[in-house]
């Protein structure tokens, strides 16, 4: 199982429209849980479950692509679409991260 993480803050001017799209989205891609700072509000982490490196990956792409319809949350986000970031975890077992990509 791997984790993908995208992080990202929202202007406060923007909060009430991110918290209705968010509402939306979440309705249509369920697959995610969504996290906000207690000590930084409107910092936000979503973590996307994933069987596979490769499915991580792709929601990675998913999430961060110029074409896909999360885009359109860049204009909240202050430093636009390069302050989004996304990080695939894999899980550690032993002290040791494991190796092979299935």
């Amino acid at each position: 199982m791997y984790i993908c993480f995208v992080e990202y803050r929202i202007a406060p001017e923007a909060e009430a429209q991110y918290r209705a799209w968010i509402a939306d989205k979440r309705s249509e891609a369920p697959g995610f849980a969504l996290y906000e700072g207690t000590d930084q509000p409107l910092l936000f982490v979503e973590v996307w479950d994933a069987g596979s490196l490769e499915e991580a990956e792709n929601v990675k792409k998913e999430r961060c692509g110029e074409r896909s319809s999360w885009r359109h949350m860049a204009d909240w986000v202050p430093g636009g679409a390069a302050k989004i970031h996304a990080w695939t975890f894999k899980p550690v077992t032993d002290g040791r991260a494991e190796r092979n990509s299935s």
